[in-house]
């Protein structure tokens, strides 16, 4: 979100080269009398490998602090109590056997209040971005390179900050974003390559209104955006980004009848797995409490953006449906002071009346997921984890298949995100804080494995860290978390905001895995493998550790998301094995995918004769 600067930000030169472009904005009307705006970058450029940038030695990125700013969240709805009875909580920790992190380490402070933190894993590496820079760590946790500023990406501008990092597995990519204000811009960076700390193709976007608390997705026709602004609905031009072109094209519409509790802030649908066939229109979903006006029932109200590349006024985006959910509150007392602290009056930001990043889709054989959370009200600004899993046969109707409200004992949890594994289990993450028994802000997990009881969080909640101080200057706290899949389909890697001794602000990066517990039999698989040979215009898939009576589907799947040839196979002697004929297929990225409805394994391949 917006940050007021109370000290200058120092930036990193580049000498970076660019090619400038002009705006070349086109304002048309579509048959549904929506406004679209179409436009092309302001300024394109091609950055130096990281290696030739400036350091950014320790202290020269000053400090900032992020008080209340008049863009966002103005006239936020004040909760009179709870007064819905959440007939989905779950009151009891889970008792199946957890772990600790895998790797866990204190990454970058960040220069404001909060410190947004963001990041992603890939193949080697972990990247993650926090006000107002960014930093590249091996999957150890050991830092690559420098912390840099975020404005070395995009010499000139202002570090502005709310970075978002993804990692775009079906193409080996990096995406980087900042927002900007005076002029309003979104600053979007996409690696040339699968190495972050290579070069970039930078843009630059102008939009008509400040883009305040974006969030993104990857699609299988563009990077969607959505934000706190008239700016609800945003593609930008993927496959041109990719390819480094100068002049992708960025479409703009804004979501109808968005209701919302005075701050905006629906998530596009992030593709993890196989991305969705050619012609799936992209989804966003909005958080609607029965408080908020104009609505009668606590709720998740799902659009449908088809977007048209190639003749941009006939995109649109359309209400599809209003799918009702377990009763719940998901509006505070106290504005935004709501989660009370150890030893202070100051109370921290619980980010009320929106679901929180990301809206993570995955692809599976006959139906699709996605996994959403936010923060509700227990009473008494008692904050809980509400999370869902929703449902759709292919078809786009969705609904919900699980939920639950995450509240085991009296301590708040918020800032939560949640995902998950090519196994079917989620994996969820998020902060605590509790003043009467003295926790202070810090950062927990638990899970569940695919097949137990629906709704509940089985797993035992593990620490990644516990904090060890109070925040007095300010209620705002975390503003981002972000939990991320991993490449390898099972490990989960989340970034969150703790704070230390004497309430100085932190960020951690902790990564861990639900999959193969012990005392866990799995009727599925065991120690799954999958190995792909391409060669002779042939691919050749081969799985062991396969059994079940249950038939496994093989698809090979092209980078539009549509299934180019597909094989079912009954495992022999827990393996399975089919050969594509790729004769006919040009160059390029494609995807194998085994699986049925109880797990499934995806595996990136590259055709290059």
């Amino acid at each position: 979100m917006k940050k007021i600067l109370l000290a200058t930000v120092v930036l990193a030169s580049a000498g970076l080269s660019f090619a400038q472009t002009s705006t070349n904005e086109v304002v048309t009307t579509n048959e549904l009398g929506q406004t679209i705006v179409t436009a092309t970058p302001v300024d394109f450029r091609i950055t130096p490998p990281m290696t030739e940038w400036a350091v950014v030695e320790d202290g020269v990125l000053k400090e900032k602090k992020e008080f209340r700013n008049n863009f966002k969240r103005d006239g936020y709805l004040e909760a009179q109590n709870a007064t819905d009875n959440d007939p989905v909580v779950q009151e009891e920790f889970g008792s199946r056997m957890n772990r600790a992190p895998i790797v866990n380490f204190t990454a970058q402070s960040g220069s404001g209040y909060p410190p947004d933190p963001s990041g992603a894993a890939g193949p080697n590496h972990y990247v993650q971005a926090v006000n107002t820079s960014y930093r590249v760590y091996n999957k150890s946790g050991n830092a690559m390179t420098s912390s840099m500023n975020l404005s070395s990406l995009w010499p000139g501008s202002s570090n502005f900050g709310d970075p978002i990092v993804m990692y775009d597995r079906h193409a080996d990519r990096w995406f980087i974003s900042q927002f900007q204000a005076n002029p309003n811009q979104i600053l979007i960076a996409i690696s040339t390559t699968g190495d972050p700390t290579g070069t970039y193709y930078a843009y630059t976007f102008n939009l008509a209104s400040f883009p305040d608390y974006p969030k993104y997705s990857i699609w299988w026709d563009g990077y969607y955006m959505t934000s706190n602004s008239q700016h609800t609905a945003v593609v930008f031009e993927r496959d041109v980004m990719l390819a480094g072109g100068a002049n992708p094209k960025m479409i703009s519409l804004s979501l109808p009848s968005l209701n919302h509790g005075g701050f905006r802030s629906p998530l596009p649908a992030d593709a993890d797995g196989a991305l969705p066939p050619n012609g799936t229109p992209c989804y966003f979903f909005n958080l609607e409490d029965n408080a908020f006006s104009g609505v009668s029932q606590d709720q998740i109200e799902i659009y449908e953006m088809t977007t048209n590349w190639s003749n941009t006024s006939a995109s649109q985006v359309v209400s599809s449906q209003q799918l009702p959910v377990p009763a719940m509150d998901a509006v505070f007392s106290g504005g935004f002071s709501n989660i009370s602290q150890p030893g202070t009056s100051q109370k921290l930001d619980a980010i009320q009346g929106v679901l929180m990043y990301r809206a993570q889709h995955m692809r599976w054989t006959g139906y699709n997921t996605i996994v959403l959370s936010h923060a509700v009200d227990m009473g008494s600004n008692r904050s809980a984890v509400r999370w869902y899993e929703l449902r759709d046969t292919d078809n786009g109707v969705w609904s919900v298949y699980q939920s639950g409200t995450y509240a085991p004992d009296n301590v708040s949890r918020w800032m939560s995100s949640a995902a998950m594994d090519e196994f079917g289990n989620i994996g969820m993450a998020y902060s605590v804080c509790d003043a009467t028994t003295t926790v202070y802000p810090g950062l927990r997990y638990t899970g569940r494995l695919n097949g137990d009881p629906l709704g509940q969080m089985t797993l035992t909640e593990e620490s990644a860290i516990e904090g060890s101080g109070s925040q007095t200057v300010t209620d705002r706290y975390g503003d981002y978390a972000h939990i991320s899949l991993d490449p390898d389909g099972e490990t989960f890697w989340y970034t969150g905001e703790f704070l230390a001794t004497g309430g100085g602000k932190r960020t951690r990066v902790f990564s861990f895995s639900v999959q193969d517990y012990a005392n866990v039999e799995n009727p599925f698989y065991d120690n799954l493998e999958m190995t792909i040979l391409n060669e002779d215009n042939q691919i050749t898939v081969n799985a062991n550790g396969v059994f079940g009576g249950n038939d496994v589907q093989i698809d090979l799947i092209g980078m539009d998301g549509r299934v180019i040839s597909t094989a079912d196979q009954t495992p022999q002697n827990e393996s399975i094995s089919h050969t594509f004929n790729t004769s006919d297929l040009g160059n390029g990225i494609y995807f194998v995918r085994i699986g049925n409805s109880d797990f499934q394994k995806a595996k990136r391949i590259l055709i290059n004769d």
